[in-house]
């Protein structure tokens, strides 16, 4: 996989973290009874950021928790066995789910994210927030947030890396090389 362009840059994507955070408490007016949930693995990071910026602004501390929903996903394979790191440490019933992803594409990551939560409880509300948007959903799933909306095709790959886990942040589109 060869990097295309420079999406998004350090500043972009604060800037992007900051508006979707806005965009969150403006929408469900102000932040109690908000919780949030990252879908591993770069969702998690985002959604630490997004409770950061939330509790600065609101002077409020808002609980994140992280969602593996590799056994949920109607792509894996049967027999495929993995260990589920899901922390959730609140209860799901009855509250405002924030959940966080990185990159909203088909939607299918998001539907087994919804019916992960679900299993674990009635949920008040489920909204997504999603740092880039790049189309061609397979499913009728949209995010309530979004940093960036990117138009792709289908052979292109967008790379979202995060200074805790890959040494720095921006977003980036690949192309697929056959070398």
């Amino acid at each position: 996989m060869v990097e295309k362009t420079q999406i998004m840059d350090q500043k972009a994507m604060l800037r992007a973290i900051t508006r979707i955070s806005f965009e969150i408490i403006e929408h469900n007016k102000g932040a109690s009874n908000l919780y949030i949930i990252g879908i591993m693995t770069r969702g998690a990071e985002l959604a630490q950021r997004v409770a950061k910026k939330i509790s600065e602004l609101e002077g409020t501390t808002v609980e994140v928790g992280y969602l593996d929903v590799t056994a949920y996903r109607d792509d894996k394979r049967s027999g495929e066995r993995r260990q589920d790191r899901t922390d959730l440490p609140f209860s799901i019933e009855g509250k405002q789910i924030i959940l966080v992803d990185d990159v909203i594409y088909t939607g299918r990551t998001v539907r087994a994210a919804m019916d992960a939560i679900l299993q674990r409880g009635r949920a008040k509300s489920i909204q997504l927030a999603a740092l880039i948007d790049r189309g061609h959903r397979e499913l009728p799933i949209r995010a309530d947030y979004v940093g960036k909306n990117l138009p792709t095709s289908r052979d292109e790959f967008v790379k979202v890396s995060v200074e805790e886990r890959d040494g720095e942040d921006q977003v980036t589109i690949c192309i697929e090389t056959d070398e």
